[in-house]
């Protein structure tokens, strides 16, 4: 951090932004309200570590639109960029006019990142593409969202998302890779059927999606420090992570290799 008065202290080497590892993204209101003050007492402190901010089940549509330009031009002011979460699955069902307005009025209003998610839907692949492309088009960052539970997002019971079903992971990489090639800014995972709303991690899934895509273009969603904690001790700092804006500290700490829980204790380093 600049003017940090402990700079003397060693701590693990961090890019700086804008960073292509490492990357945070925190979650802005959804399960709390954050007004411009909240978020600059989050940001004043801890914005050099934090990369994007992502609205959530489509909270953005709730604010006045004189809130929501005075989050994202606070966000900007940090360098900051800002995600619209994946709320498109919703304007989805509206139609293909709903789906151009709503991109037009994102990037109208500031946004930075249309994330293209579908886990209350189903999308054909090519569709998803095309959606690629017009975001892109629009002058925003597509960041698809894959997964590999039917019915994921909006926090639902672990027996709901049983009898949904699982979806291949095969399938699930082979569709990241199209959106990479197509030139989506990065991928998302849902954590649903892998660290969340399941009886038992399913860490082989996280495994494989790493082995198939890397690790520089694909972002976990890790909004629990247990979660989280296994990442970096598993794949170190460099790993990109979604977490709840209330665990942005908790997570550099980690990060940085100064603090951590017993299982990561000192073992979080980088040689840079």
């Amino acid at each position: 951090m600049k003017d940090n008065p402990f700079h003397f202290l060693r701590m693990n080497k961090r890019e700086k932004k804008p960073r292509s590892v490492g990357i945070t993204e925190i979650r802005g209101p959804y399960y709390s309200v954050m007004g411009k003050n909240y978020l600059e007492d989050v940001l004043s402190t801890m914005g050099d570590y934090i990369d994007s901010l992502k609205f959530a089940g489509g909270s953005f549509a709730l604010l006045p639109k004189k809130a929501l330009k005075e989050l994202i031009d606070l966000a900007h002011k940090y360098d900051v960029l800002v995600s619209t979460g994946g709320f498109i699955e919703y304007v989805l069902t509206q139609g293909p006019a709903a789906v151009d307005q709503y991109i037009k009025e994102c990037k109208n209003v500031g946004f930075d990142i249309l994330e293209i998610s579908s886990g209350f839907i189903t999308i054909p692949t090519d569709d998803w593409l095309r959606l690629v492309e017009k975001v892109q088009k629009a002058g925003l960052k597509a960041k698809p969202e894959v997964g590999i539970q039917f019915g994921a997002g909006g926090s639902s019971d672990v027996a709901e998302l049983e009898q949904e079903g699982m979806k291949d992971v095969d399938q699930a990489i082979g569709q990241a890779k199209k959106f990479l090639e197509a030139g989506a800014y990065m991928i998302m995972i849902e954590s649903e059927g892998i660290t969340e709303n399941v009886k038992t991690w399913r860490t082989d899934v996280a495994a494989k999606i790493i082995n198939g895509l890397g690790i520089e273009k694909i972002m976990f969603e890790a909004a629990d420090p247990s979660v989280f904690t296994w990442y970096l001790k598993n794949y170190g700092p460099d790993i990109n992570l979604f977490v709840d804006h209330s665990q942005i500290v908790q997570l550099e700490a980690s990060r940085s290799g100064i603090w951590g829980t017993n299982a990561i204790w000192g073992r979080i380093v980088t040689y840079r």
